[in-house]
């Protein structure tokens, strides 16, 4: 072998890409890579080993028993997917959730998630007192305790219930509706209150980063075009929070997924006629009470796969805003 073979060899085999071929080199690679930034990694793991621990690990977990009969007290048995099999074919009251929910998701989530924007967009053209008082107004909703008990006593069922006194007074209706337990308005009702509560994180997140924009960015896109607010909303605003924008679709997507509370306080569990059932509502009601913890993990399998699924979709759809 040359001299200058040699050398070209021996500089390949240095940087890792002749010897043990090109994923020994990417091995290399990394783990120099590892070895420079070990101080940022070392500060990282406490959060990578709680994250591992109470959150990978527990969902990993799940995905595994959704496959076993485990009921706590016997160790679990492989059943393959039989408890899946049951949720999409025998399971009646599943498939009455799952419409719930999606219907629930498809109506809630969208308007959710725009009311917020909109509303921070708006509040933040105040002047900042005044900004300040309307966004804790906004907000204390989310924050509130027993907030139930307000749209309790207004869909009361007697004629003692303001819905009901307001229709009885003007003529509308003769006698009180049962609002909280006619399945014809459950749901509705739920939609309404969780539209109520949604002005949460999102909410604030939205106000943030309004708040941290670049106003030279608008003056540049008023020079290079830009003749109205609703062009400056597209071209410049929403490119600007992208991040604000995905973090809130994540929130607002997985609160209505994820309603359980507000159908439980408003019309009662079980609801009459399944009317107000959700996904999450079945999930508590065999994980909690019937402890059959093996269905329960293949239904929560089924909605974090949906709520998955949602969230990819918003991303790619926030990828085409400003084009």
């Amino acid at each position: 072998m040359s001299l200058s073979n040699q050398g070209v060899q021996e500089h390949k085999a240095d940087s890792g890409v002749y010897l043990g071929g090109p994923e020994k080199g990417r091995v290399a690679q990394v783990l120099r890579e590892i070895k420079l930034k070990r101080h940022g990694y070392m500060l990282l793991a406490p959060y990578f080993v709680l994250f591992f621990v109470f959150t990978a690990f527990p969902v990993l977990m799940a995905f595994g028993l959704s496959f076993t009969n485990f009921n706590i007290l016997e160790p679990p048995s492989f059943v393959g997917w039989e408890n899946y099999a049951n949720l999409f074919i025998k399971d009646e009251v599943f498939l009455i959730a799952l419409k719930n929910t999606l219907l629930f998701a498809a109506v809630t989530g969208p308007l959710s998630y725009i009311a917020c924007f909109f509303l921070a967009w708006l509040i933040n053209e105040l002047s900042p007192g005044i900004r300040s008082v309307i966004t804790l107004l906004f907000y204390a909703p989310s924050i509130s305790g027993n907030v139930y008990l307000i749209w309790q006593v207004a869909f009361s069922g007697d004629s003692f219930g303001y819905i009901n006194a307001f229709l009885m007074k003007w003529g509308f209706i003769l006698e009180p509706i049962q609002w909280l337990q006619d399945p014809k308005y459950m749901l509705i009702i739920i939609m309404l209150v969780q539209l109520w509560l949604s002005l949460g994180t999102a909410f604030l997140a939205f106000i943030a980063g309004l708040q941290g924009m670049d106003m030279s960015l608008i003056e540049a896109g008023a020079i290079d075009g830009i003749r109205n607010r609703w062009q400056e909303l597209w071209f410049i605003t929403l490119p600007s929070l992208r991040p604000m924008l995905m973090f809130g679709a994540v929130m607002q997507i997985t609160s209505s997924f994820a309603v359980a509370d507000v159908a439980t306080n408003m019309v009662g569990f079980p609801s009459p006629q399944y009317a107000g059932h959700t996904i999450v509502t079945h999930l508590n009601d065999y994980g909690s009470i019937r402890f059959e913890m093996g269905y329960a993990s293949a239904i929560a399998a089924v909605l974090f796969i949906m709520m998955l699924g949602s969230n990819l979709i918003v991303q790619k759809l926030l990828k085409k805003v400003g084009d």
